[in-house]
């Protein structure tokens, strides 16, 4: 390598690094939820006479608002991205999301408050949802924008990995905090903690607002009179919507799984199964610390071998996998409970580490935000912010786990067949 390629990668790498900082923050306040959702709010927020599983949905149902915000924020931070800036967009996300997240860990509870505290839950995770609908585009797009030609899957792949880190950071919390405290007092104010201290998140914000510069080939304060008059939203919606429902679409499979493997296995443990709470959020908690080094070698491994290629292995083994997840929980046993669950997120990296670059391959820079975000979002809605409603109803109406696998074996075929399609697509919005 010569030292002016060195010279050109050092800065792409602090932007890497800053960026997965941040979405690493961020998730974890959007996760740190999920848990929060399957162990605590069932009991805090909703009338105390509610039969558990009543309780269950209606937490969940709070969960999936944050999903149903994400495209509307990820409409609203790609347009404001593409017209502003990356990093401006991703600043004033973060900020939204630490305000958001801090301000929910200080709501009274139903026995408090009343009718009240469930809604100020909801309206709190929707500004949850518009904050990280509007994060993942800006600190990918600042990665990959930043990246020596050749290497953006690899640098796309340091904000993925800000999803597991999040994952890590939120289950890390309510580990300690768990341990450390009474069950009565963790449900009354313990819990709070994890979201009290995602006020840091601030912090993060205003250090990249001070540290990291544009990437400059990729300004849209480059555009000329015309480009600026054009709005990138309408743009992607009317020019670009088949490439949109695709992106979505081949998204489905990650978020679905994923959010299975990491909310819904452990409310099941938990409650159906009677397994003990800390055996599963260690479970959840090792399989995405594994995953942070599979998702970077997955991103460079698309560099290599091409996105799709890997994305299309990802989606098929999750599907073969899901018939084995809930088998291997219901034995109850802590090491095939752990192999379930990390063994799922091993083949959800092979999907998400080369995401990111993929998805920025898809639009030209012009809408490269809008574009990238809104189809992320979609799948975001469809795959995720369902999901655990749904593993929910369907085991509460055949009384197995057999449908579950089933609904988890359609998604992946579903993000299959997308990425097929996406093919033809691909590699036209970046070119080098």
């Amino acid at each position: 390598m010569s030292g002016t390629e060195k010279s050109a990668q050092k800065p792409g790498l602090k932007v890497a690094i800053m960026a997965s900082a941040g979405a690493a923050v961020e998730w974890y306040d959007f996760f740190i939820y999920g848990t929060a959702a399957a162990l605590v709010f069932p009991h805090l927020f909703f009338p105390a006479d509610l039969p558990p599983f009543v309780a269950q949905i209606a937490s969940f149902s709070t969960f999936a608002v944050g999903f149903v915000a994400r495209p509307l924020g990820g409409m609203l931070f790609g347009h404001y991205g593409d017209t502003h800036g990356r990093k401006q967009a991703l600043v004033v996300a973060m900020l939204l999301m630490g305000l958001s997240t801090t301000i929910i860990g200080l709501l009274p509870g139903y026995a408090t408050a009343g009718v009240l505290a469930p809604l100020a839950l909801v309206a709190l995770r929707f500004l949850q949802g518009l904050a990280v609908g509007g994060q993942w585009g800006g600190a990918a797009l600042l990665a990959i924008e930043s990246a020596p030609a050749g290497k953006r899957g690899f640098y796309g792949s340091f904000v993925q990995i800000g999803v597991p880190l999040g994952v890590v950071l939120a289950n890390t919390v309510f580990l300690i905090v768990s341990a450390l405290t009474p069950n009565d007092a963790f449900l009354t104010w313990g819990w709070r903690i994890g979201f009290v201290l995602s006020v840091g998140l601030i912090l993060i914000g205003l250090i990249i607002h001070l540290s990291i510069r544009e990437p400059e080939a990729e300004k849209p304060a480059d555009a000329g009179p015309a480009e600026r008059r054009r709005s990138p939203l309408l743009e992607v919606i009317f020019g670009h919507w088949r490439t949109v429902l695709l992106a979505g679409g081949a998204f489905v499979a990650n978020n679905v799984c994923f959010y299975i493997a990491i909310t819904y296995a452990i409310a099941y443990g938990s409650t159906t199964l009677k397994i003990d709470r800390d055996v599963l959020l260690f479970s959840v908690l090792a399989g995405s610390a594994l995953m942070i080094p599979i998702l970077m070698l997955c991103g460079a491994a698309s560099d290599r071998f091409g996105r799709l290629g890997v994305f299309l292995w990802g989606a098929f083994l999750s599907g073969v996998w899901a018939f084995a997840v809930f088998p291997l929980i219901e034995t109850k046993e802590p090491l095939l409970i752990f192999a379930a669950i990390t063994v799922q997120l091993t083949f959800v990296s092979m999907m998400y580490g080369p995401q990111a670059a993929l998805f920025a391959e898809l639009f030209p820079k012009s809408v490269r935000y809008s574009g990238a975000s809104l189809g992320y979002q979609v799948g975001a809605v469809v795959g995720g912010g369902l999901a655990p409603i749904i593993a929910t109803a369907l085991f509460a109406r055949y009384q197995t786990s057999l449908p579950i696998a089933v609904y988890l074996a359609a998604m992946c075929a579903l993000s299959f067949v997308s990425v097929l399609f996406l093919g033809g697509r691909a590699k036209k919005g970046l070119v080098g």
